[in-house]
C-alpha cells in the first residue's frame, strides 16, 4: 500500500474513533489535556501562543483562552495560515473548511512574537511526527525558516498517540505532544 493510502486509511480510522467518543467524555478529556498543558514549562514560559478552534471532535482548548496569555488563531489564506490576535469576546467568522477564524482586520501576529504553537493533530507518534487532515498547512508553516524554531505541541487524545506513523520527507516533527494523561517532550 502506498504511503498516501496508508495515511488516508489511518486518518479515517482515528477520526472514526474520535467521533465515537461521547461528547461528555471528549470534554472531560479536553479539560485534562488543558491541565497537563498548563503545567508544562513550554506553556508556562510562553507569552504569545498560537492555537486553534476545535472542529470534528478535536480536543477543545477553549478553557485556556481566558488565561493571561496573548492568543493567536489562524485564517486560511490560499495555501497558507495567517495568524491573528484574538481574545475571548471578540467576533469570529466561519472560514475555509467551516473553521472559526478571527476577522480579517484583526491584528496580525508575526513569527518573532510567538513563543508556542499548539498544533491540532489527528494522530502523533512516539518520535513526534503528526498526522494532520492532509492539507499540508502546518507542514508548510513549520518548514518555513521564520517558524521552524518555535516550539510546537501536538494536541490529541491518548487513542491517537501511536508507536509510529507513515511519514514523508516533508513531514515536520513536533517539540512535544499533550494528551489527557501525558505531556511528552521530544527535543
Amino acid at each position: 500500500m502506498s504511503l498516501q493510502k496508508s495515511k488516508i486509511q489511518l486518518r479515517k480510522q482515528i477520526l472514526n474513533q474520535r467521533r465515537s467518543l461521547p461528547s461528555t467524555v471528549g470534554q472531560e478529556k479536553s479539560l485534562q489535556i488543558c491541565q497537563n498543558l498548563q503545567t508544562s514549562s513550554l506553556f508556562q514560559s510562553a507569552k504569545t501562543i498560537l492555537a486553534y478552534f476545535s472542529i470534528r471532535q478535536e480536543p477543545d482548548l477553549s478553557s485556556l483562552f481566558n488565561s493571561s496569555k496573548k492568543w493567536g488563531f489562524p485564517r486560511c489564506v490560499g495555501q497558507s495560515l495567517v495568524w491573528h490576535r484574538w481574545q475571548v469576546g471578540e467576533s469570529l467568522e466561519t472560514g475555509a473548511y467551516g473553521i472559526l477564524e478571527p476577522l480579517s482586520n484583526a491584528l496580525i501576529i508575526h513569527p518573532t512574537e510567538v513563543d508556542l504553537i499548539l498544533v491540532p493533530s489527528v494522530a502523533c507518534d512516539q518520535k513526534g511526527y503528526r498526522l494532520g487532515y492532509g492539507g499540508g498547512y502546518y507542514d508548510r508553516l513549520l518548514s518555513s525558516p521564520q517558524w521552524s524554531s518555535i516550539p510546537t505541541v501536538g494536541i490529541l487524545f491518548d487513542l491517537a498517540y501511536l508507536p509510529s506513523l507513515p511519514r514523508e520527507d516533508w513531514d515536520q516533527s513536533l517539540t512535544a505532544i499533550c494528551t489527557e494523561t501525558q505531556f511528552v517532550q521530544f527535543l
